[in-house]
């Protein structure tokens, strides 16, 4: 048991490290290394993968409350745009875990997979999208909260790779998309967290330590180190040359990614 949580420690380090130096929530990071990990530990195949995004939602629960309290501190949530997102984000996030749920290991390996090297692209080449030519409705927020919500919960993160070009589409400023983002994150996480917990509650082959989906020793591990870490991130982001940075993580996106694909395909 202590070298399991010696091993999540790390891991939370690693997070938080990896969160502060690309402004990203831990989930790019924390769910593919849980599945190695889970895999080494002789988790079953069947449950393995769900454990590994359901305790990767459960530490941005605690690891988005701080970023929101640094955010609000300095007036950057656009809380009139957060009510109507986050409605939508509460019933997606539960469909989301449901959708989920239903899909075998190995397929929700592959779609973990395919996000990545989604993501890699997106950060190697910096893609942005380009401000669009009117401000979101209350109805389309409400809508795009519903698939960010379900998105994310499926793949256990945090939102904002999905939020963040949203918003700054919509014409909302970088610094308030971002922060705006992180306050997504949060419901992300508790609705995501609690299905998690509520639909794992009788699953076969859990580990000892689990609660539902949620793998305690992984999440006490990640949520202690990550919140030591973070800050060293920020500091080498403002000293480390960004564009390399973000090509080395799409890298290991890709190979996370292209593991994934191969060796469920196969």
């Amino acid at each position: 048991m202590l070298i399991t949580l010696l091993l999540y420690l790390v891991l939370g380090a690693f997070a938080g490290v990896v969160a502060g130096l690309f402004g990203i929530g831990g989930g790019l990071l924390i769910v593919p290394v849980l599945i190695f990990s889970f895999e080494l530990q002789g988790v079953s195949p069947e449950v393995l993968t769900h454990m590994a995004v359901a305790t990767s939602l459960a530490t941005i629960v605690v690891t988005s409350t701080s970023s929101v309290r640094a955010h609000h501190k300095h007036g950057a949530v656009r809380w009139e745009l957060f009510k109507p997102l986050a409605a939508g984000i509460l019933l997606g996030a539960v469909l989301g875990v449901n959708t989920a749920v239903q899909l075998p290991g190995a397929v929700l390996q592959i779609a973990l997979g395919v996000f990545a090297l989604v993501v890699a692209v997106q950060m190697a080449l910096n893609l942005k999208p380009g401000a669009g030519d009117q401000v979101a409705s209350k109805v389309e927020l409400g809508f795009a909260g519903g698939v960010i919500g379900w998105a994310s919960s499926i793949f256990g993160i945090g939102g904002g790779t999905l939020s963040v070009p949203y918003l700054s589409w919509r014409r909302v400023v970088m610094q308030q998309a971002v922060a705006t983002s992180a306050a997504c994150g949060l419901p992300i996480a508790v609705m995501g967290a609690l299905t998690n917990i509520w639909v794992g509650w009788e699953a076969d082959d859990l580990p000892n330590w689990s609660l539902g989906y949620v793998y305690l020793p992984a999440f006490a591990g990640i949520v202690l180190a990550s919140s030591l870490t973070a800050p060293i991130g920020a500091k080498l982001a403002h000293r480390l040359s960004q564009p390399m940075l973000k090509k080395v993580f799409a890298l290991f996106l890709v190979v996370v990614g292209g593991r994934f694909i191969l060796s469920n395909l196969g």
